[in-house]
Parts: C-alpha cells; structure tokens; sequence
C-alpha cells in the first residue's frame, strides 16, 4: 500500500517539474530570448489556452461533471482565504507596496497552469473536464480579486466595468463559454476542424510548463525575508492543510478532491508577478513568491498527494 501510494505520487508531480526542468535548460542553454518567451507566453495564454478550453468542455457531458457543491465551496474558499489573509497581513505589514502582493501570494495560486496537468496525471485525460469546469470558476474570481486588493493597498479605485470586461474577455473564458454554447446548441464540428484544436488542447499543459520554468529569473532575496517566509509557509502549508482537511471532513472525494488540491496546494500564479509590475506592488516580493513556492511546491506537493492517497481521498 505504501509503494503504491509512492508511485501515485511520484507519477503526479515529477512530469510537471521534469517539463519546468526542460524549460530551465532552455533558458540556461540560452535557446530563446525573453522577448520570444514573451511572445511564447502570449500565445500560450492567448491561443492555446483557448482551445484547450473550449475542447475541454465541448467535449464532455455536462451532466456528469457539473458539480455545485465543488464549485461553491472552491470558489467560496478562495475568497474566504483572500479575507482572512487580508486581515492578518494588514497588521502584520505596515507598507501598502508589499500588503497587497502578500494577500495575492497567499490565496491566487498557479491552479490554471498546473491543476490539470496535475489530475492528468493520477487520474487520466478522460478525467480533467471537472477541473476544467472548476477553471471557467476560479480564474474570474482570482481576476477580480487580483485587481481589488492590488488597488486597495495602492489607493486607487476598483472600477467595476474594466474589471468584468477583462474577465469577460479572458482567452480561458472566452474559450469556455463558445465550448459550452457549441455544446448547449447541439453543434457538431467536423472532425478535420475539431482534430486540430483537440491536438493544440493536448499540447497546452506541457508547453506552458516548458515556458514556465524558461521564463523563471532568480531574483535577489532582499530584506523581506520574513514577509517571503509567511507568504512560501501559508501558500504551500497552512491553506492547504485548512481547506483540504476541512473538504475532507465535508465529503469531497476522488476528481473533486484532487481538483481542489490543484487549486490550494499548487505556488503562487504567475500572473501575481505581472499584476504587482503593473499596479505599483512589490515587484520584488512578488518575483521571490513565485519563484520559491514554485521551487519547494515540487516537495509540498508530493506530500499532500502522497498524505492524501494514504487517507484514502482519491
């Protein structure tokens, strides 16, 4: 039993790191510029992402994989976690600059980028359409979030509309909704049209990990150390351990779960660092957060899922 559960969980996080591995190299071996992985970056987002989820969720039954307890309790998490980590760091930090980049380490997480491979690979690819569902759920909340608490500690004002129409137009949501509209309506693609776009969804997860760990730069480890620590020890530990433990005495089981083990447990997102470069946050923390999560989250990881099998979770 042990050996298996080993094996479960060692299968589910060594292809993820292994392609962030091969994106290092890339970027050691000095193959790209940043201004092509930038350009790689945007078209992930922009195209790949797209048809991933639009295939994604034209493809599946949605009666089958709709979930709304998952969905309430996923998605009510998260806000529930950005509260209450406003409410600690909000004392604990004295400078606006770094308050909101820290609450934005703590609850958004790199769930797009890693969640479904992640369930692919204990689960299978017949198995990722619940997440998938759970994605058209998080990201706008993470988007909404994102944007509010970074503005707050800025002093600026949240503008309502500018904030939905970016939601709205989301490759990831706009991809969701034309699936679930070609679904609802009945439309059939042909296969020499949907082949391409299945082939594009089959190859977005490897390729933006790739880019991921390409796009990595080591930044120096300032005199934050203390605000890092928090933000790596709380991202990767304790909201793990509180909203999983908590699922697990509500009953979440199986795809659900592991799904919801994406969402918490996975380091910081890399659109965090982006959005604290553009909204006058703490850039610096923000580089550091994402990188050191993502470096001990090859750890973390393996241990929730590893812990998680042998409660018998999945």
């Amino acid at each position: 039993m042990v050996i298996s559960n080993l094996v479960v969980a060692f299968s589910a996080v060594v292809p993820l790191f292994a392609l962030m591995l091969m994106g290092l190299y890339i970027r050691h071996a000095k193959l790209m510029t940043d201004t092509e992985l930038k350009h790689m970056n945007a078209m992930v987002f922009r195209v790949f992402f797209f048809c991933m989820m639009f295939y994604n969720i034209y493809n599946t039954d949605i009666s089958e994989v709709f979930r709304p307890k998952l969905m309430l309790y996923g998605g009510g998490m998260v806000i529930l976690v950005a509260i209450i980590a406003a409410l600690i760091v909000v004392p604990f930090e004295k400078e606006n600059r770094r308050r909101g980049v820290m609450v934005q380490a703590i609850f958004r997480s790199n769930f797009v980028l890693m969640g479904i491979p992640l369930v692919m690979n204990i689960f299978g690819p017949d198995e990722v359409a619940v997440t998938t569902m759970m994605i058209a759920i998080i990201v706008p909340i993470y988007n909404v979030l994102g944007v509010l608490v970074l503005e707050t500690f800025r002093g600026g004002h949240f503008a309502v509309l500018p904030v939905l129409k970016g939601v709205i137009t989301n490759p990831m949501i706009e991809g969701a909704l034309l699936g679930a509209a070609f679904l609802l309506l009945g439309i059939t693609i042909p296969e020499p049209i949907l082949k391409p776009i299945r082939q594009v969804a089959a190859a977005t997860s490897p390729v933006a990990l790739i880019i991921l760990g390409a796009s990595f730069k080591m930044n120096t480890v300032s005199a934050e150390k203390i605000q890092l620590g928090f933000c790596v020890a709380m991202r990767l530990i304790v909201v793990p351990a509180v909203v999983l433990g908590i699922a697990a005495v509500l009953g979440f089981r199986g795809v659900d779960f592991v799904t919801l083990v994406a969402i918490f447990c996975t380091p910081c997102a890399v659109a965090s660092f982006a959005m604290a470069q553009q909204m006058g946050g703490d850039a610096d923390l923000a580089g550091n957060c994402l990188i050191f999560t993502s470096g001990l989250s090859c750890v973390t990881i393996f241990c929730w899922i590893l812990l998680f099998k042998t409660l018998g979770m999945f």
